[in-house]
């Protein structure tokens, strides 16, 4: 029998902060997750903004900075190639990126079985002919014939992504249902089918709507999330698509920036460094997100702790 492959935790190498994003924020570098929610609250569109982000390097909702841009797969099961290309154009319109050079290529075949093993190797085939950065699936009720509530049934079908994910080093964008009326459910509980969804996860982004409300939250594996945000589906002459909206946040005390950019925000306008209390009372951030997220603004270099207190990093800062 021969013994399993093992190696010193010492010796494992560090991912640099810059590698650890694919959207900073809203998505991590090479990560597998759900775009999850109701019917009808906007959840191809989201995907299709993810994927027009990293395809054409432009910020994700206007806010969220594509770290990583590259290649994308998108498989559209419900929609027409036209309907498709009708979307991608508006929102490059509403992004400002070019159309005519995005990197986005469509899987035109009219089915696709990733719980048969053929299939599952004729996407392999794809992604290793195309090496995309980002893969997108929408929606995932139409990509299989299992019993989405059996564990047993959806387990191998998740397992088989993540098998791509690692063997290909790309990110996977699953669309999937959440269950009617799911309200009062916390957003992971929501989703539709096994909880082998949610603990499948990454990264996940999950869409609500509540009357003509619509709220956007984050949640990650790896790193510490962000607040709710308050979303609108905006269709005029710049384009279709959502976006931030700061006018209705998403609760009352819901924050309308990332975290970060909080913490960022009041450095940059604070006239001197700021003591560790007075940077988070500040940023209005409570005890736990605001350690978090500190952290990693310094590790990023955005942040520079100083003898006189925290200050943001400009060209002339020295550490």
């Amino acid at each position: 029998m021969i013994p399993l492959a093992t190696e010193p935790i010492q010796r494992l190498s560090r991912r640099p902060p810059e590698r650890r994003w694919l959207i900073e924020d809203l998505w991590a570098e090479e990560a597998v997750g759900i775009v999850g929610g109701e019917p009808k609250c906007g959840k191809s569109f989201l995907a299709l903004q993810v994927a027009v982000a990293v395809a054409s390097g432009t910020a994700c909702l206007g806010r969220f900075p594509a770290a990583r841009p590259g290649r994308v797969l998108l498989y559209a099961a419900e929609d027409p190639p036209h309907l498709v290309r009708e979307r991608v154009e508006g929102i490059c319109r509403l992004a400002g990126a070019a159309f005519e050079s995005l990197d986005l290529h469509l899987l035109t075949r009219e089915s696709l079985r990733i719980d048969l093993p053929d299939e599952q190797s004729a996407l392999g085939a794809t992604i290793e002919g195309h090496h995309p950065t980002l893969l997108v699936l929408d929606p995932f009720v139409r990509l299989h014939r299992a019993d989405e509530n059996a564990s047993s049934e959806i387990s191998p079908i998740l397992a088989a992504l993540r098998a791509l994910q690692r063997k290909h080093a790309l990110a996977i964008l699953v669309v999937h249902h959440a269950k009617k009326a799911a309200q009062h459910l916390r957003a992971g509980q929501a989703l539709r089918g096994s909880s082998d969804f949610h603990a499948w996860g990454d990264s996940n982004l999950y869409l609500r709507r509540e009357r003509e409300r619509l709220t956007l939250s984050v949640e990650h594996r790896a790193h510490p999330p962000i607040g709710e945000l308050g979303l609108t589906l905006r269709h005029d002459e710049r384009g279709t698509g959502l976006v931030i909206d700061d006018r209705h946040p998403a609760t009352d005390t819901a924050p309308t920036t990332t975290p970060g950019a909080r913490i960022t925000d009041a450095l940059e306008r604070a006239t001197r460094p700021l003591s560790h209390s007075e940077l988070r009372a500040a940023a209005k951030l409570r005890t736990q997100i605001f350690c978090q997220h500190l952290s990693a603004l310094i590790e990023r270099g955005k942040v520079v702790k100083t003898t006189r207190g925290y200050r943001a990093r400009t060209n002339d800062c020295a550490a």
